[in-house]
């Protein structure tokens, strides 16, 4: 599997080790091992961003991501707050066809 776009993960060992914990109770601890959060578990946007499709009935994995809202003037940060997202890992796909 050739992954073009990569994902722009930044996050924590937190969301690391929760979508960690989901891919080891679906497809066991050997599998999970293998998770990179920039490579095999993408959101739907990026594994159609390179060439793949989620096969259909396939359940998303859940995580989040932390949204920062930045004052128009000074630029610092005024808010934070959760936002879920839904990945999907490598097993999950399929390369699209033509």
């Amino acid at each position: 599997m050739t992954i073009k776009v990569k994902s722009n993960w930044t996050g924590s060992e937190n969301t690391f080790n929760l979508v960690h914990k989901q891919i080891a109770e679906r497809w066991g601890d050997e599998e999970a091992e293998r998770y990179n959060p920039k490579e095999n578990c993408l959101t739907f946007r990026k594994w159609l961003l390179n060439g793949y499709i989620v096969r259909k009935g396939e359940k998303a994995i859940r995580s989040f991501v932390i949204v920062e809202k930045k004052d128009k003037t000074t630029g610092k940060v005024i808010d934070r707050h959760p936002k879920t997202i839904n990945l999907f890992y490598e097993l999950q796909v399929e390369q699209k066809t033509a």
